[in-house]
């Protein structure tokens, strides 16, 4: 490609001297990659004359074919750096549901308003399905929640910890316990419970079997809105995520457990071990870190 540009400046400006000073070659070195040039295609391409040089019927018609190749090489070019200057990508998330309740929309705002060139897309869903569609390459970045003790396969994904989510108890801002500031599981024991299934092993609600009662089910939704719904007409209590009280409404009263009760759920990224990350990615982790850490200040 050096080669043809080469060519090309000196078919323009008529002289292998005057394309030299452009490019930065002396008038012998433009004259070797010439040469070189022809016996590569096996044609005389510029006839030397005394002044100057100019295009033989062979260099005529290599000419478009050179100028065609490097315009498409200065386009590839122009769309590399801009994938590295992030005015073209793509950035592909997928994140659990409670960190898509403020966390991930908020840094995904930030991170439009900087590079507004840079195509969005966002996936939710459980962590064990972010992290397989991690692998498939359908996504480039996941924010998945887990606790400690149980970590994910760390050989297989590059994690990285974002952010604490410890688990709160929405109440009805009239409920007898609405004022405390620390509450004991088995305090809510008699309580009438929402939760996301009425099968309480798989929900936030194993925490209150571990505490030495099984809570009693009332209504069973998926949606953090409807939970919150119904804690807010007196309906029930729930347990809920920091990460998903931050969009809560005011009219609910959101007290924490005793670390005893519930351990802290630790939300982490994860991209795959052993591949580039994408500029896009990267910098959206930057923008992902830069809001858990102003979500985490008081």
């Amino acid at each position: 490609m050096a080669w043809l540009e080469v060519f090309r400046t000196a078919a323009h400006l008529g002289s292998f001297t005057a394309a030299g000073e452009r490019l930065g070659y002396t008038q012998s070195a433009v004259s070797r990659q010439i040469s070189t040039l022809e016996g590569e295609f096996g044609a005389q391409l510029f006839d030397r004359l005394a002044r100057g040089v100019r295009l033989t019927e062979h260099g005529r018609a290599l000419l478009p074919h050179a100028e065609a190749l490097l315009d498409r090489l200065d386009g590839s070019r122009r769309d590399l750096a801009a994938l590295t200057e992030l005015t073209l990508g793509r950035l592909r998330v997928g994140a659990f549901d409670s960190a898509n309740a403020a966390l991930v929309p908020g840094a995904l705002a930030a991170f439009r308003a900087a590079h507004p060139q840079v195509a969005i897309s966002l996936t939710e869903g459980l962590s064990a399905e972010l992290l397989g569609r991690l692998q498939d390459g359908e996504i480039d970045l996941a924010v998945i929640t887990g606790y400690p003790g149980h970590p994910y396969d760390d050989e297989l994904y590059d994690l990285r910890p974002l952010a604490e989510d410890p688990v709160l108890v929405a109440l009805p801002r009239d409920h007898p316990l609405a004022a405390r500031h620390r509450l004991r599981l088995a305090e809510l024991a008699g309580e009438d419970w929402i939760a996301a299934s009425r099968q309480t092993e798989s929900t936030l609600l194993a925490a209150c079997v571990r505490s030495g009662f099984r809570p009693r089910v009332e209504y069973a939704v998926a949606g953090w809105t409807a939970k919150l719904g119904l804690v807010s007409a007196g309906l029930g209590v729930t347990l809920i995520p920091a990460l998903a009280a931050r969009a809560a409404r005011p009219d609910l009263a959101l007290v924490p457990l005793h670390p005893e009760d519930t351990p802290v759920r630790l939300v982490q990224t994860a991209t795959l071990r052993g591949r580039s990350v994408p500029p896009a990615t990267a910098a959206f982790l930057d923008t992902l870190r830069t809001a858990a850490e102003a979500a985490a200040t008081p």
